[in-house]
């Protein structure tokens, strides 16, 4: 018996003799089958060979990822806050060794997911910290292991704890979320956005329907989540991956990238040259 993990997008699924017969969350157009068709695994063959990998990325905030990489690739960040910790993302592994480190850090209140594909081994930190899993009610279908530690949010905004604030940003994905932090970005303000928000390797951003089959998203949908983002303050974004990360003047560049990404899907490309 054991939680079969998908080796393409990492989620996990109930325990069972046998895996699924495919990954419902790889099957959807936003995902894919990998080119060697539906693969598994499992934590106790991860351990094995993988660790957990811990880098600061600002007082109060850790990135924690997987090496070497498995599945998306993304890090989870861990919000220390005095409230309880929030572990921001989740990744589709855990061991002894990061439990002991994340325990040392104040261990985790509150997990907090931006989208389906970054669920993974939630319900895995959730039981191994006591923690409560947020969601947002629009994407209760792509959940693959239930658990009870899981809580659905349904409103625009849910505040996790005194400057700690998930905000809707329909797009990517109906119930897609980013997380603002009030006294991140060195007391500026910072997103932890996801791939709501995405941070490309131009330090810029994109929104996109799926990003590894490159469907866009809708000019008038990347206007509503440039419009739900205005009200809020911010110098920093942190995107999916470590070095994926806005600063300064983080709320300008998402400006320009939403102006730039109008232009590329309402009018025909100017060449500089």
């Amino acid at each position: 018996m054991a939680e079969f993990i998908c080796t393409t997008c990492g989620a996990q699924y109930p325990t069972s003799d046998t895996p699924p017969s495919g990954c419902r969350i790889c099957q959807d157009e936003r995902q894919y089958i990998g080119a060697l068709g539906q693969g598994w695994s499992m934590l106790a063959l991860m351990r094995r060979n993988h660790f957990c990998n811990f880098r600061q990325m600002e007082p109060g905030l850790m990135g924690i990822g997987v090496v070497p990489q498995f599945a998306i690739g993304q890090r989870a960040l861990l919000v220390r806050h005095p409230a309880g910790n929030v572990l921001w993302d989740c990744i589709p592994f855990l061991d002894d060794a990061a439990i002991e480190i994340v325990q040392a850090l104040g261990g985790i209140r509150t997990i907090a997911i931006s989208h389906p594909h970054y669920y993974t081994a939630m319900a895995e930190w959730a039981r191994a910290f006591g923690a409560t899993i947020l969601l947002n009610a629009a994407d209760r279908q792509w959940v693959t292991r239930p658990d009870p530690a899981v809580q659905f949010w349904d409103v625009p905004t849910h505040e996790i704890a005194p400057g700690l604030t998930l905000i809707n940003c329909p797009g990517h994905f109906t119930g897609g979320a980013v997380l603002h932090w009030a006294e991140g970005g060195r007391g500026k303000g910072a997103v932890l956005s996801g791939d709501i928000l995405q941070v490309m390797p131009d330090k810029k951003l994109s929104f996109m329907r799926s990003y590894p089959n490159m469907i866009p998203l809708d000019a008038s949908t990347v206007r509503r989540i440039a419009e739900t983002m205005q009200p809020w303050a911010f110098d920093t974004i942190y995107g999916a991956f470590h070095e994926r990360v806005i600063t300064p003047d983080a709320k300008a560049v998402l400006d320009f990238s939403v102006r730039r990404y109008l232009a590329a899907v309402t009018a025909p490309p100017v060449d500089p040259g």
